[in-house]
């Protein structure tokens, strides 16, 4: 590979890591955009608790942030499909596309390129589960995809459901779907020492609470969004959400979440690296010295 033959960068690395400074670097260095693969910043409405930090941008176009409205779900399906899009647009325009986040299972998508397909509702299908247990559920589940990404999906009844359904349909029509759009990506991931991380979560965590997302998770339940839709969007969305129905305190919410963000970290972490057991090269560099100096020698080591 050289530098003039790649068609993606890619920085992913755990949440407080400061992803988005290095992007912005990278785009105005390589004449790039920036494609977010974060499962929660395609949502309007949702920035603090999303932390899209979108003064970071500056004149630096961004791709799928605020494209879906809040209270409704995007899912990877979704974002495989508008990300190749962007892609292809970017690439239109003779710029690099720089993919940007941490949701791993949406960098996956993208960097392996595995099929995915809108399946609907099958009723046919739900009434010939609807009698087994939850256990063979997730027996079946496991037969139909036994790398499975999402644990969610094996310990909540709807979300099971809705996996097996999920992977039925696309077994039934991925052979039929039109190529990906080939990419030949550079991957890099930003790491830090856990204990820095974990100061960095908790200062950018008191940060958020201070510029008000406290009340911008009161504002979206007040324009319609359901508390239950609120909590099922996770980590700051769930606390915050169960603290303002008065089933936590302002401290125990606070320190729930730090520990649940750390423990997300964590995950992230452990999902790059099955990325990188399943092929996927990634570049790591040091958060703490001089990730986008180090970022361009890679860059201009490649030619």
């Amino acid at each position: 590979m050289d530098k003039n033959s790649i068609t993606l960068m890619v920085i992913l690395g755990a949440t407080a890591g400061g992803k988005t400074g290095l992007a912005v670097q990278a785009a105005r260095r390589f004449n790039g955009e920036i494609i977010s693969a974060d499962s929660r910043q395609v949502y309007r409405g949702m920035d603090l608790g999303t932390g899209k930090d979108l003064q970071e941008y500056g004149e630096v176009a961004y791709h799928l942030i605020d494209i879906a409205a809040p209270g409704s779900e995007y899912n990877v399906f979704q974002f495989q499909r508008d990300c190749f899009t962007a892609i292809e647009d970017i690439w239109g325009r003779g710029k690099l596309p720089i993919l940007c986040g941490g949701t791993g299972m949406y960098l996956d998508a993208v960097l392996r390129g595995y099929r995915l397909v809108e399946v609907p509702k099958n009723p046919d299908l739900r009434a010939e589960l609807a009698n087994l247990t939850d256990m063979q559920l997730r027996e079946k589940l496991q037969q139909l995809k036994p790398e499975q990404h999402n644990r969610t999906d094996l310990d909540d009844r709807q979300r099971l459901l809705r996996a097996i359904e999920i992977v039925s349909g696309e077994q039934a029509v991925v052979a039929e779907l039109p190529p990906l759009p080939e990419i030949c990506p550079l991957v890099f991931g930003l790491k830090w020492p856990r204990e820095i991380l974990r100061q960095r979560i908790a200062a950018r965590l008191k940060q958020r609470f201070d510029e008000g997302m406290i009340e911008e998770v009161r504002q979206l339940h007040d324009s319609g969004v359901p508390w239950e839709k609120l909590e099922f969007y996770g980590l700051e969305y769930r606390l915050i959400a169960q603290h303002l129905q008065g089933k936590l305190n302002r401290n125990d919410m606070v320190q729930k979440l730090r520990s649940a963000i750390g423990q997300f970290a964590k995950r992230q972490e452990t999902f790059f690296r099955r990325m990188e057991k399943q092929g996927v090269e990634i570049y790591w560099l040091d958060g703490q010295g001089d990730p986008f100096g180090e970022l361009c020698r890679v860059v201009e080591g490649l030619s």
